[in-house]
């Protein structure tokens, strides 16, 4: 297992990580959802279940309704 020879100063580790600005601080895209237009996460299933215009799974609400 390879094991570093001396420490890293605080000095170093900050000029290594001084570059890394844009992925700490990079903006999530948020696109809204064609059946249902709420906003979600690209990537993510929307909050009511939809992905890319289809059904995935029932929500609480979807689930309740379908009881009454």
């Amino acid at each position: 297992m390879a094991v570093p020879k001396k420490k890293t100063s605080v000095s170093r580790k900050g000029l290594r990580r001084a570059g890394q600005h844009h992925k700490l601080y990079a903006n999530n895209v948020v696109l809204s959802d064609e059946t249902t237009g709420e906003l979600t996460k690209k990537g993510h299933i929307s909050p009511s279940g939809y992905w890319k215009g289809k059904k995935i799974f029932d929500t609480k609400a979807d689930k309740e309704e379908t009881a009454e």
